[in-house]
């Protein structure tokens, strides 16, 4: 199952690429939303390989999931690949540059089930594409707002 949206977002393409490869940041924000993360890389500079183990209740049920970032382009491309024990998932995350102070970021993710009930899951969200594209756009959205939000914070 993919999902896919783009925004376009007042400020400049390094800012921006800066916001989203904020991982610290990533992992504060799931920490106070009770996702458990835990680096398992050893990295020491961000860049592919970097990985996270993460465990979160989804639908009454307490879930685990291995995410890996598989690329790093700066400032142009972020790529994450998620396992999980039913599902699998690539999400990946393209800035353009429109102008000096103008980015446009593509987002994508699909999502393959790896199971039986991982695969009747997805059935449903399929029967409610437009209610579950809406809601993704509406997360894409929402983050995008706040990251022009901090530009502007920062730039006056």
């Amino acid at each position: 199952m993919q999902f896919s949206t783009r925004e376009d977002i007042e400020a400049p393409i390094g800012f921006v690429f800066d916001q989203l490869s904020d991982f610290d940041g990533f992992e504060r924000a799931a920490l106070r939303r009770g996702i458990e993360v835990v680096r398992t890389d050893r990295l020491s500079e961000p860049g592919p390989g970097m990985a996270w183990r993460t465990l979160f209740t989804m639908r009454g049920k307490r879930r685990r999931m291995e995410v890996t970032l598989q690329g790093y382009e700066v400032p142009g491309r972020l790529m994450f690949d998620g396992e999980s024990k039913n599902l699998s998932g690539e999400l990946s995350l393209d800035l353009v540059d429109l102008s000096p102070r103008r980015t446009r970021v593509v987002v994508k993710l699909d999502v393959q089930p790896l199971s039986l009930p991982a695969r009747i899951m997805l059935q449903s969200l399929r029967l409610a594409k437009a209610k579950t594209q809406d809601k993704f756009r509406t997360r894409i959205r929402d983050q995008a707002r706040e990251i022009e939000h901090r530009y502007r914070r920062g730039a006056a």
